[in-house]
């Protein structure tokens, strides 16, 4: 059980940081996974602790909920066909990767760490290299016994195979796959030895619980024992999900899936029986390799399904799996004594699970196996019953997203028989061309500003000029305006997939398609500049009737027409990747005198409607003042004249002062947009005291004019 959580050397740890250890979170999709450069996912929640604030594997992002304590990636074979060898980049452990700690055999050498590159045109990272929005690229390996740089030796890896990974990994903004990050590796036998009856897992203490509701490790064991686990025999993936935990606020799963493999012999998957074998021109049987599932008790060699402890056990793990036990489907048969597996894996329970395919044919010394992955993560359908029911409804997204991974992984294997047929090679360079994924329109560039009552959205017409990959076709066809439901923030689990309503849609004219409403309405008669800013913005679209003080969302997308003779339906660009967080309010205030200065609500009553539910409930309330001058100082006092807070403001302010927006507002507080005249504060006093309630006086002083103003306010509790 994981008692006695981040109890483990610090110093070392920041140490080999600095050299060897490097990690980063995915950010295009909707699934926030922490990465590392030694082949680790997740990051044990030392995000939480650390004060960095790093998720692990939350999705949706901003929401608190997490997926993922730790994993890894698995190798295992028979050493020139005797003795069992197994390296793990990640392994049961309570307290998480640590330099040298047992079961974490890879390391990077000095220097090295994640590669980006991205897609995208006017990202920083863009690469032609790019195979998805956003990539990551290392390359690690087992051959060390010591931590390069240091003296620190890995606790029981003294006999490395010599094997070097080098792992890149996907994700994509769109919205129909911005739930999933493609693991791609390449694995390469550097040694001498060569290694029969090899096989190659993914690993993983999946633990689903919302951090917002229940801090991490709150509880101690209690709190990692609530998880449901199965296996998806169709799809080839393991999944995790929340079974008795926090009902309500965790309804969601977590998946990992075997997309397929390749190597010298040939293409790889179960659901081919054959494959060409380049080396020979001739046609060889597959059917030996085959997915294994695993799940124990994480950390517990007692227990009915008891972790492995050793390389013969770990390799019995990825060679031997629950799933082709005459019990997984059949639990009746007289061996065995009427224990249900699955049913045990659905019930909650603190466990560890493994994925593996193999075997491979002989992994000599020179060889190279690709093999890809998939995390995957999908919302609860729901269905009326609990968690713990698991049932095929509630599964429906996960199945459905699951099928788009193995869709991006197939690429122009369109039949997905590993052969590039009649047709499939639509880029033309002669071979199977995978991870590609059909494009809607390019995001449009989008600027959003803040007014009184309202909100004006303005965006270039970039998305017009894409052009599809799979139909190099120009297919724009048309916009979508969204904006959140009111209180999306805090009324609930934030997940702006759900919570975004439709506001307007505009599409080409005289084609017969959608509403053929056309864009003129929402046509500039002349491009919009802002300054800094030599963006030609096109089109605008104001929402009017917006509650001051209110964060809201508002997103622009673009969407094409579709191809009909490819079977490809309308697709959108992501507004998860365009979304701002807006708070309509008042203007900076050129005339305190002839536009007086408040504050509200007034009076504030603790337990505002707009407060929502944390962790931080005392460091998350919100007072406004609004009518404020461009650059100005808010001194905030009690009837006895004690000095309370004092508040620096200016106009371009987004919130980042407070917890409030940290907690509920944008991952990134430049993307919050304020009006320009609004100031929210905490309730808290300048040495972060709970104040009481009461009668309060604040001055507000124009730091250009010098023009001073003072008025009062009142707090209920």
């Amino acid at each position: 059980m994981k008692t006695g959580l981040f109890i483990f050397l610090i110093f070392p740890f920041l140490a080999v940081a600095q050299t060897s250890f490097d990690e980063q979170n995915t950010s295009a999709s909707n699934m926030r996974l922490n990465i590392t450069n030694l082949g680790t996912f997740g990051n044990a929640w030392r995000g939480y602790r650390d004060g960095s604030g790093d998720p692990s594997c939350e999705y949706p992002a901003g929401s608190g909920i997490e997926h993922l304590f730790e994993g890894g990636i698995w190798i295992g074979g028979l050493e020139n066909g005797g003795n069992v060898r197994v390296s793990t980049t990640a392994y049961d452990q309570a307290q998480g990767y640590s330099p040298g700690r047992a079961g974490f055999e890879f390391t990077a050498e000095i220097g090295s760490v994640l590669q980006q590159r991205s897609t995208l045109l006017d990202n920083k990272n863009f690469s032609l290299d790019a195979v998805s929005h956003e990539d990551f690229v290392a390359l690690f390996s087992d051959k060390n016994v010591l931590i390069p740089g240091t003296s620190i030796p890995i606790s029981q890896h003294t006999n490395p195979m010599n094997v070097t990974i080098r792992m890149e990994t996907y994700n994509w903004n769109y919205t129909f796959s911005d739930f999933m990050v493609i693991v791609n590796l390449t694995i390469k036998n550097e040694g001498q030895n060569f290694y029969d009856d090899f096989r190659i897992g993914l690993w993983n203490n999946a633990v689903v619980r919302n951090l917002n509701v229940t801090p991490a490790g709150a509880g101690g064991a209690a709190f990692y024992s609530q998880g449901g686990n199965g296996y998806l025999d169709s799809l080839y993936m393991a999944y995790c999900f929340d079974a008795t935990g926090d009902p309500g606020f965790t309804d969601s799963y977590i998946g990992q899936k075997f997309l397929g493999s390749e190597d010298k012999y040939g293409f790889h998957h179960p659901d081919i029986d054959s494959s060409f074998n380049t080396l020979n021109n001739s046609l060889v049987l597959d059917t030996m390799l085959k997915v294994h599932y695993n799940a124990w008790q994480f950390n517990n060699s007692s227990a009915q399904y008891a972790f492995p402890s050793n390389d013969n056990q770990r390799y019995g793990k990825m060679s031997q799996g629950l799933n082709f036990s005459p019990c997984w489907s059949n639990p009746s048969l007289p061996n065995c004594a009427g224990q249900n597996i699955q049913a045990d894996l659905n019930a909650a329970g603190n466990r560890s699970d493994l994925i593996s395919a193999g075997p491979f044919g002989r992994f000599e010394p020179g060889d190279e196996i690709q093999i890809a992955f998939a995390y995957i993560v999908a919302p609860k359908t729901q269905d009326g019953l609990p968690n713990t029911a698991n049932t095929p409804v509630q599964k429906t997204q996960l199945v459905a997203n699951g099928n788009w991974a193995q869709t991006a992984f197939n690429g122009e294997d369109i039949n997905f028989n590993g052969r590039l047929d009649a047709g499939e090679d639509n880029d033309g360079n002669g071979e199977i061309t995978r991870f590609i994924l059909p494009s809607p329109p390019e995001i449009p560039k989008t600027r959003v500003v803040a007014g009184d009552g309202k909100i004006d959205i303005y965006w270039a017409n970039n998305s017009e000029f894409t052009i599809d990959p799979i139909t190099r076709e120009l297919d724009f066809e048309g916009y979508r305006i969204y904006l959140s439901k009111l209180g999306f923030d805090v009324t609930g689990v934030s997940n702006l997939a759900n919570d975004f309503n439709l506001a307007a849609s505009y599409d080409l004219a005289g084609n017969g398609l959608f509403y053929d409403n056309g864009l003129d309405r929402i046509r500039l008669s002349q491009p919009q500049y802002f300054e800094g800013d030599s963006t030609p913005y096109v089109y605008k679209y104001t929402i009017e009737n917006i509650q001051n003080g209110w964060q809201q969302a508002v997103a622009v997308t673009a969407f094409d027409r579709g191809n009909e003779a490819s079977k490809l339906e309308s697709l959108e660009s992501s507004f998860l990747a365009n979304d701002y967080r807006v708070f309509a309010g008042k203007l900076a205030n050129n005339s305190m005198s002839e536009n007086e200065p408040f504050a509200y609500p007034n009076p504030y009553y603790y337990g505002s409607s707009w407060e929502g539910k944390s962790n931080f409930q005392e460091e998350s309330r919100k007072l406004y003042f609004a009518n404020l001058p461009k650059r100005c100082e808010i001194t905030i006092f009690n009837p006895a004249g004690d000095l309370i807070d004092v508040i620096q403001h200016n106009s371009d302010y987004n919130g980042g002062d407070i917890r409030w927006f940290q907690t509920f507002g944008s991952e990134n507080a430049e993307e919050n947009v304020f009006s320009g005249g609004e100031h929210a504060w905490d309730l808290l006093s300048r040495d972060t005291q709970i104040i009481s309630r009461g009668l309060y006086l604040f001055t507000v002083r124009d730091l250009d004019s010098g023009e001073q103003f003072s008025s009062k306010f009142v707090i209920i509790k």
